[in-house]
């Protein structure tokens, strides 16, 4: 075996790589084994024999003795290393042990040290007070001295100590304010035989000090030297507060020196013609306040820069010319538009009055950014009870300071004054009421002649309403807190023209025209905008507390004009026409154009209440429950007028039908035997009450809806199925006449089947089968009444029609043979029924068999009168009416 190679014998670059530095840092072994091998095989490649491993073997086996050499070296340093380490720790620990207790040694030194400074410096602390405390009284000592001495030279009269001291410039006459106001209070507390004249020479000096002052403030203020004017502010606030000081300043301010204003340079005629007119819009602007606001914005903008840099305290400055801007420029003027306001109507005042509310709530707002910080005062400008107790040795409490209200308090304080003598109590309320009392009496003046006119001479509600007025008009002069109602009805009377020394005479003056008493829905919108108007002033001009009383006050204010005025008085004058009508004369159906227009005009009234008027009522649940009652009340006197006219309409109908049936002539369905008697389609009568109860289905649709309708139909029709009833018992009829009769009915049935009320359907047609008893041969009747609508009815009800037959003498002994046979099948609640009405009238046991049955899936039901049944559609507050409109 061939021996390996010994180190020194290897390639010196693989030599280099099998020493200890190679392997310090990064080490990789593929690299390494392919440094060791890269020779070997370059050889082995440029070798023409067979791979020969030797070479290889020795090379690596003489690099794995190397690297096991290494590796004892370093295990030797390694442990070399290893002793060396232990060795420093411990010393290293015995050092760190030394160190700890030294610093500990030093620590205790300090705490020792540390405790006696605390003691040092709490017996520094006790000498500082009492140094303290001598030097305060030593300064009380000093300024006692001082006063005293000051306070015998001017009883001896001499001041040229202070004169000399006020020379010596600004701090000097800082020092003789302080010092003359503490002599001031010296003086008022010395009780001496020399006090009183000592007193007077101080007070002389005082007034003199403070007019040179003065002077000397306004000179500079002219000369526009800020800096020597917050010298003399400073001082005038030592001496005495410095009030005399910014009264100069607001009083001689140029704002107030120049502006003297008269509304009527602006030229506004355009507003003043117009304030009055309800129908306009009420004003936003007006030249002259819009200009004066202007200024004022300017003009506080300017001089909140001013007053910082003149005056110590510039908040209070700020405020009292704040104050003087409120109280003479804005109430000046304020005056002035009031005034014309007042001079042209109530409502023109009203208008001015919100417009300078508004525009001033605008401003009020603009100047509150204008808010300025205060200022502590100085120590020097301590108070006089300050100094007292300075000089009686006790001191004010900790943290007391004076607090003074701010400019945002001060502008709604300010604002608040400016409107309380035109807003307190009542006063703005009974304006507002005679205001839109006065509107509606002179929007309804010809309206109210109208109806007085046409009810004169009859009494009547108009007649109660005129008395009702009158008497809530007499409470407004007899007692000195008038009621709304009572003012409302003054204004009605005085503007409408319904005063009791005038009521006759006032009906023989204007001509009125048959339009001007109809029901308008614009004249009531007109009265509704009106009023929305008078709500919004009340809401922006009254207390926030007051709102809903005040609205409240305004609804009775309306309830009296639009439903007791216009829509009740339309609904009488309506009613005494149809009560003073000739009853020969044809019914005029005007009434139900009044309904209708009564019914809108209400619709639109509560539509307004309920989103207008009942949600500012939400914060008080028991005014709003009044007003709710009151509404309901209201409209429900207008729905009870509305039923009567109804009601006497319908008795005015049914006469008038009534009258043109008693023209049928006795002989009309008994014809003689010629071309002209069967050439007639109806009868005289028959086309007379089509041709009514056509005209009334037209104006019914027209004016009507819903149940209202549907209600007045139905009344007319059973009325008049009644009327025909009575009539057919009263005329003879032929063979040929049943013809006539039979076309007669089909005409009326026809004209009740437009009116397109099921109850009444079922009505005519019985109608008309009892006519065809007159058209059927004597052999059938009996079986002919035992059929259909007329097999309900007793045979002997049908007795006093068949008798009008001309044949019934023929056949009437056969007829009355079978009147008792009763049918097997007869049910035993309709036989009752028969016993009941042997000697009744048919149409009276029609009346009886209200609700029964008389044909598949259809009852019959008849209304006995309209009371109650008329409704205001869409209304919220009612007291029990129907749903359905009209």
């Amino acid at each position: 075996m061939e021996q390996s190679l010994d180190f020194h014998e290897l390639d010196p670059v693989l030599q280099a790589q099998l020493q200890l530095g190679s392997f310090t840092g990064k080490f990789d072994v593929k690299e390494f084994v392919g440094l060791v091998s890269e020779r070997l095989i370059t050889q082995s490649k440029t070798s023409s024999g067979p791979f020969d491993p030797k070479p290889f073997i020795r090379t690596f086996e003489a690099a794995v003795d190397r690297l096991i050499a290494v590796r004892k070296d370093v295990q030797t340093k390694t442990e070399q290393m290893e002793k060396s380490v232990r060795v420093a720790e411990r010393e290293y620990s015995k050092k760190m042990m030394e160190l700890n207790r030294g610093f500990e040694a030093v620590g205790s030194s300090f705490s020792t040290m540390e405790s006696k400074m605390n003691e040092v410096g709490r017996t520094a602390i006790r000498i500082g007070e009492q140094l303290e405390s001598v030097h305060i009284e030593r300064q009380r000592a000093q300024a006692a001295h001082n006063l005293i001495d000051y306070y015998n030279q001017f009883s001896r009269g001499d001041t040229s100590r202070l004169d000399a001291l006020k020379k010596e410039g600004r701090e000097g006459r800082r020092q003789v304010a302080v010092i003359l106001r503490r002599l001031t209070t010296v003086a008022r507390e010395v009780d001496l035989p020399t006090a009183e004249k000592t007193r007077e020479n101080i007070d002389k000096y005082c007034e003199k000090f403070e007019k040179d002052m003065l002077y000397l403030f306004d000179r500079c203020y002219r000369k526009g030297d800020p800096k020597m004017m917050h010298h003399c502010a400073q001082t005038l606030l030592d001496f005495n507060g410095g009030a005399s000081c910014v009264q100069v300043y607001v009083n001689q301010h140029d704002f107030f020196m120049n502006k003297i204003r008269d509304d009527s340079d602006h030229g506004e005629d355009v507003l003043w013609k117009s304030i009055s007119k309800p129908d306009e819009s009420p004003p936003k602007t007006e030249a002259g306040l819009t200009e004066l606001f202007g200024e004022i914005r300017a003009t506080v903008g300017q001089e909140s820069q001013i007053v910082q840099a003149v005056f110590p305290n510039p908040p209070l400055v700020m405020q009292v010319f704040l104050q003087r801007v409120f109280a003479q420029s804005i109430q000046q003027y304020m005056e002035q538009l009031l005034n014309k306001g007042a001079s042209l109507s109530d409502l023109a005042y009203l208008r001015a009055l919100q417009l300078i509310h508004s525009q001033t709530s605008a401003l009020v707002e603009d100047l509150k950014a204008h808010e300025l910080p205060s200022i502590t005062p100085s120590r020097a400008s301590m108070d006089t009870t300050d100094f007292r107790r300075a000089l009686v040795g006790t001191s004010s409490a900790p943290g007391a300071s004076t607090t003074s209200t701010t400019i945002g308090i001060m502008l709604e304080t300010a604002m608040e004054e400016l409107f309380v003598p035109y807003t307190e109590g009542q006063k703005y309320l009974e304006r507002e009421n005679k205001s839109l009392g006065e509107l509606y009496a002179n929007l309804l003046a010809t309206f109210t002649r109208f109806h007085m006119r046409t009810q004169r001479g009859k009494s009547s509600m108009f007649d109660r309403m005129v008395d009702r007025l009158g008497a809530a008009a007499a409470n407004t002069s007899t007692t000195g807190g008038s009621s709304t109602s009572a003012q409302a009805a003054a204004a009605i009377m005085r503007f409408g023209g319904i005063s009791a020394e005038r009521m006759q005479d006032k009906a023989t003056e204007d001509p009125v025209r048959e339009e001007d008493g109809l029901l308008s829905v614009d004249i009531a919108e007109k009265m509704l905008k009106w009023h929305a108007e008078a709500i919004g002033r009340c809401v922006e001009l009254s207390p926030q507390n007051d709102v809903v009383k005040n609205t409240f006050s305004l609804l009775r204010v309306l309830a009296e004009a639009i439903g007791g005025a216009y829509l009740e008085t339309a609904l009488e004058t309506a009613h005494a026409r149809l009560e003073t009508a000739d009853a020969k004369i044809e019914p005029n159906l005007h009434a139900l154009i009044v309904l209708h227009s009564v019914d809108l005009i209400c619709h639109l009234w509560q539509q307004y209440s309920n989103m207008a008027l009942f949600p500012l009522a939400a914060s008080s649940v028991t005014i709003r429950r009044e007003m709710t009652v009151f509404n309901s009340q209201a409209v429900s006197r207008v729905e009870g007028a509305a039923n009567n006219l109804m009601q006497r309409m319908t008795d005015v109908i049914i006469s008038w039908l009534s009258l043109q049936l008693t023209k049928q002539k006795k002989n009309d369905f008994k014809p003689r035997n010629d071309d002209l008697s069967f050439a007639r389609v109806n009868t005289e009568p028959c086309v007379a009450c089509c041709e009514t109860l056509e005209k009334v289905r037209d104006a019914v649709i027209e004016s009507l809806s819903g149940k209202n309708r549907e209600t007045f139909l139905t009344e007319i029709g059973v009325s008049f199925h009644g009327l025909l009833l009575d009539h057919l018992r009263k005329f003879p009829v032929s063979a040929t006449g049943g013809l006539m009769l039979a076309k007669d009915l089909k005409s009326y049935q026809d004209t009740i089947t437009s009116f397109n009320v099921p109850a009444l359907l079922e009505r005519f047609e019985f109608i008309r089968q009892l006519g065809n008893v007159f058209l059927v041969r004597p052999e059938i009747l009996r079986s002919y009444i035992a059929e259909n609508y007329l097999g309900r009815i007793d045979s002997v009800l049908l007795k006093p029609y068949l008798a009008q037959r001309s044949d019934w003498g023929q056949f009437e002994n056969r007829f009355n043979e079978n009147i008792d046979i009763e049918e097997p099948s007869t049910d035993i609640a309709t036989k009752g029924l028969k016993e009941r009405f042997k000697t009744a009238r048919l149409s009276m046991m029609m009346k009886e068999l209200e609700g029964l049955k008389l044909g598949e899936g259809m009852s019959m039901g008849i209304p006995t009168g309209l009371t109650g049944n008329f409704s205001i559609s869409g209304r919220t507050f009612g007291s029990g009416s129907g749903s359905g409109g009209t």
